[in-house]
């Protein structure tokens, strides 16, 4: 599994020539590589069904993917992400195993929105020194998100950098595989005028906008063991709560013979936001309308927009706003996909629909926000109208 890298560019401290430079001199420590991988092997072996083959230690990870030849014409989906700064929240908490899960969710997440089911999942750290039983707290974390995916952690690395990085700092990033039948695949060749969009809760900021989340944090010199009581639990509990990882829940969802069988396509609300993420799966031509007095965000978001003075727009723009996954769904079986999802822990309900982009029209009045283009497709549009309750 993870092993520190052999590949080394860091520059060591000043010693004797007489002694000699070893590894170790050189700030690179094999044996504390070792010892993180003996704490987390059992973790990473949890996430292994009988397709898995192998064990931790291989140069590569290998999974039997003999189940294919039952497809007609399988589709490999493929997508890798990191956390960002959420990882200086984690630090400053010496939390480090929700970072793991974080990690999970915004990879596999982008592979089940075009209907694929994850397979495997690859992870890399990069850190100053290797701390054993950090390194473990953060693969265990992976490995309790791909648990919850279903899919099997398969390999990984961890990469040791002297001199480019400090002893405490580390970054995480990772890659999965899915598969899914052609003529199953979710896009916006299937969206139509009159599809109903749903909005799923998201458990919180997730993984996008920490840079300005810790920057309203830093000027308001804002203590994260503060309680916060809207909140019912600490500053840094709050924004370090892990990402919701949707995998299962939506895979449940389109292998149900009724509500599955109307979902036109999927958007996972990441970085841009929700009508920057939505407009990427609406095709030219057509826009979805978005009510925002459908759902209300958690108290997170508005204490962001208040403590930093933050203008609604650049808040939407940079975060969920507390809708953390989208389905594009027809609107005869809108209400028993929100049903079945809610019915499974997922708060769902109808914040918008599809129409033509004529009738969208232009934005009106200063919250009134259209977006077109996002994220360099030139497909559909996404009008942003109405108003959270208590804004």
């Amino acid at each position: 599994m993870t092993t520190p890298s052999s590949h080394r560019t860091s520059a060591p401290e000043a010693q004797a020539a007489s002694e000699g430079i070893t590894y170790s001199a050189a700030g690179v420590d094999t044996a504390a590589g070792d010892r993180a991988v003996e704490l987390m092997k059992e973790a990473v072996s949890a996430t292994h069904g009988p397709e898995v083959l192998g064990g931790i230690g291989a140069f590569a990870g290998l999974v039997d993917v003999s189940a294919l030849k039952d497809y007609r014409r399988p589709l490999l989906a493929s997508s890798t992400d990191g956390v960002g700064t959420k990882i200086a929240i984690a630090r400053a908490l010496d939390v480090h195993d929700t970072i793991g899960r974080d990690l999970v969710g915004m990879v596999v997440d982008d592979i089940v929105v075009v209907g694929a089911k994850p397979i495997a999942m690859t992870d890399y750290i990069a850190c100053g020194k290797v701390v054993p039983e950090l390194i473990a707290d953060i693969v265990r974390g992976i490995a309790e998100g791909c648990r919850e995916a279903g899919c099997a952690l398969v390999g990984g690395e961890t990469a040791e950098h002297p001199g480019l990085m400090g002893p405490e700092d580390y970054d995480v990033a990772g890659a999965a595989v899915g598969v899914v039948e052609a003529d199953r695949m979710l896009g916006p060749e299937r969206v139509r005028t009159g599809d109903v969009v749903l909005g799923m809760d998201a458990s919180g900021l997730h993984s996008n906008g920490y840079s300005l989340v810790r920057a309203v944090i830093a000027a308001q010199q804002l203590d994260l063991d503060t309680e916060i009581e809207e909140f019912g639990r600490t500053l840094g509990r709050e924004v370090l709560e892990p990402t919701r990882i949707y995998a299962g829940d939506v895979l449940a969802l389109l292998a149900d013979p009724t509500a599955g069988a109307g979902v036109h396509a999927l958007s996972h609300v990441t970085g841009g936001g929700l009508a920057a993420n939505l407009a990427r799966v609406i095709p030219a031509g057509l826009g979805a309308c978005i009510d925002r007095s459908t759902w209300e965000p958690a108290a997170v978001f508005s204490r962001i927009a208040h403590w930093g003075t933050v203008p609604q727009l650049d808040l939407e723009g940079t975060l969920n706003m507390g809708i953390g996954m989208i389905a594009v769904v027809a609107p005869e079986q809108a209400d028993a996909a929100a049903r079945l999802l809610t019915e499974r822990g997922l708060p769902t309900r109808a914040i918008g629909e599809i129409r033509s982009q004529d009738e969208l029209g232009a934005a009106r009045g200063p919250l009134e926000h259209l977006v077109a283009g996002a994220k360099g497709v030139e497909g559909g549009a996404v009008l942003m109208t109405g108003q959270h309750h208590g804004w």
